[in-house]
C-alpha cells in the first residue's frame, strides 16, 4: 500500500489523472475480449521468459512483496520477474498509455476500485479460465472481495488481499481511563470518549475533514443499511438518510469537543503516533508504522456506529494486461506468477495485510495485529464495479463530506448538493464507457 502520505496523495489525485490518460487507450470494453495464453494447465513447462511486472508498493510492504517475488524466481527457473515499482498516481496514469503503445507490462497488481475502468478501457483482460484452473470461487475468498472483481460477467482480478479501515487505539490512555475492552458500538464508543475526556485526554478521536473522512462516511452509511452508489452505476445515492446520520455524527465529533475544529490532512494520524489522541480510525496498511514508531496500541474494527458492523475496504488484485501481440508463453507464465502469488499470500500478513484467501488467512493471521479486523472480513464493503467511479467520488463525495465536517454547510446541504453533481458524472461515464 505504501507510506501514509503516499496513499493519501494517491486516493485524492490519482483517480482524475488516471481517467485522463484512460481516453487514450480507446473504449471498446464492450466488445470481444482478448483470448489469453490458449488453455492455461497450471503450470509453465516452456522456453526461459522473462515477464515484467508492475506494482505500486513503493512503502513498507514493498520489501515483503520484493521477497515473495524472489521466492516465485528461486522455484520457477524458467521464470524471471523483472519489477517494476512506482508510485500508485504515476502507475495509474501510465499504465493505459503504456498498454496503447504496446509497452506495457505482462502482468500487474492494481486496486480492485479501478479495476472496472481499466476493463471497460480495454487495458485489461478477463482471467476466468485462471480462476477455473485453480478452482477459486467464493468458498475460498469473502463474497463481497470475490464478487467485486467481476465486471461486465467477466472476472479481471485475482485478489491477493483485503485492507480496510480500522480503529487504532493507545492502550496506555485508555488503561488510565479505566476503559477494558475497545468499543465495539455507538453507546461504547460515546462511553469510551467520555471516560478519556475524564481522564484528561482532551480530544481524544481527532475528526479528520479530508482522507480518511469520505472512508468513514462511507463505512457509516454501509452500517445503517445504506448504499452509497447505485450497482448500475446511474445514481448516487450517498445523500440519503444514511449518509446524512453518519455525517451528522461526524461533525458531532467537533461539535461536542471530542475533535479540534480544523484537523489538517494527516494531522490525527501525526496526532495518534505523537500520544496526543487516543483513537483514530485509520487503514490497516499503518501497522507497520505504527509499530515502528513505538506507540503503545492496539487494533479493533471500527465500531457499528450506524447500528450493524461494515467498513469500507479495498483491495489489491492481480491482472493481465492486453497484449497487441500476445506471447502465450508469457501469458501462460504470467498466470502461473499469480496462481503461485495467491497460493503463497501469507508472506503478504507481514506488510500489514489480511490475505484474501481463507485458505492461506487462517493459517497465517493468528497473532497478528491484524487479526481482529480479518475476523470481520464478512463484514467489507467495496465499492461497485462502475467505470470511471473513483474520480468522480473525489469530486463530489470527498467534497461534501469535507464541507460537513468543517461546518460549512450541513451535512444535508453538502450532500444533496454533491450527489446530484455526481450523479450527473456517472450519467455522463454511462455513456462514456459504453454503460
Amino acid at each position: 500500500m505504501g507510506k501514509r502520505l503516499r496513499f493519501t496523495r494517491f486516493m485524492q489525485g490519482a483517480a482524475i489523472a488516471a481517467v485522463g490518460a484512460l481516453a487514450l487507450a480507446g473504449c471498446s470494453g464492450q466488445g470481444g475480449a482478448q483470448s489469453a495464453g490458449g488453455e492455461f494447465t497450471g503450470e509453465y513447462d516452456g522456453p526461459e521468459v522473462t515477464l515484467q511486472y508492475w506494482n505500486g508498493f513503493t512503502g513498507g510492504d514493498g520489501p515483503f512483496m520484493e521477497q515473495m517475488v524472489d521466492q516465485f524466481m528461486a522455484e520457477h527457473d524458467n521464470i524471471k520477474i523483472e519489477s517494476t515499482t512506482q508510485e500508485w498516481s504515476d502507475f495509474y496514469q501510465k499504465l493505459p498509455a503504456a498498454v496503447t503503445a504496446g509497452e506495457g507490462p505482462d502482468v500487474g497488481v492494481m486496486h480492485l476500485d479501478q479495476l472496472a475502468t481499466m476493463a471497460a478501457r480495454n487495458v485489461i483482460v478477463p482471467v476466468d479460465d485462471l480462476a477455473k484452473e485453480l478452482d477459486l470461487s467464493g468458498d475460498d475468498f469473502s463474497k463481497e472481495v470475490w464478487d467485486a472483481g467481476v465486471y461486465n460477467d467477466a472476472r479481471y482480478g485475482i485478489p491477493l488481499d483485503v485492507h480496510s479501515l480500522a480503529m487504532y487505539y493507545n492502550t496506555e490512555h485508555f488503561a488510565a481511563a479505566g476503559i477494558t475492552e475497545p468499543p465495539t458500538d455507538e453507546a461504547s464508543f460515546q462511553e469510551a470518549l467520555d471516560k478519556l475526556k475524564a481522564a484528561g485526554y482532551e480530544t481524544p478521536f481527532w475528526m479528520p475533514a479530508l482522507w480518511p473522512a469520505h472512508l468513514m462516511e462511507l463505512s457509516l452509511i454501509w452500517q445503517a443499511g445504506g448504499e452509497p452508489y447505485s450497482e448500475d452505476g446511474s445514481e448516487a445515492t450517498f445523500d440519503s438518510a444514511e449518509g446524512v446520520d453518519g455525517l451528522t455524527w461526524m461533525r458531532s465529533m467537533v461539535d461536542e469537543g471530542y475533535s479540534p475544529a480544523d484537523v489538517a490532512a494527516d494531522a490525527q494520524y501525526v496526532a495518534f503516533k505523537n500520544g496526543e489522541t487516543s483513537i483514530t480510525w485509520d487503514g490497516i496498511w499503518q501497522i507497520n508504522d505504527l509499530k515502528e514508531s513505538g506507540i503503545p496500541f492496539a487494533a479493533a474494527p471500527v465500531p457499528a456506529i450506524g447500528g450493524d458492523p461494515a467498513v469500507w475496504a479495498n483491495s489489491h488484485n492481480f491482472f493481465l494486461p492486453r497484449q497487441a501481440s500476445p506471447d502465450d508463453d508469457k501469458v501462460n507464465a504470467a498466470k502461473v506468477f499469480i496462481a503461485w502469488m495467491s497460493e503463497n499470500s501469507g508472506e503478504w500478513a507481514g506488510a500489514g495485510m489480511i490475505p484474501a484467501r481463507e485458505s492461506v488467512r487462517s493459517s497465517v493471521i493468528g497473532g497478528t495485529v491484524q487479526e481482529p479486523i480479518a475476523e470481520q472480513i464478512d463484514n467489507m464493503h467495496f465499492l461497485p464495479a462502475v467505470p470511471g467511479l473513483g474520480p468522480v467520488q473525489a469530486e463530489t463525495l470527498e467534497v461534501a463530506v469535507a464541507d460537513g465536517v468543517l461546518g460549512k454547510a450541513s451535512p444535508e446541504e453538502a450532500l444533496q448538493r454533491e450527489a446530484d453533481r455526481a450523479t450527473k458524472l456517472m450519467q455522463e461515464n454511462l455513456e462514456k464507457f459504453g454503460g
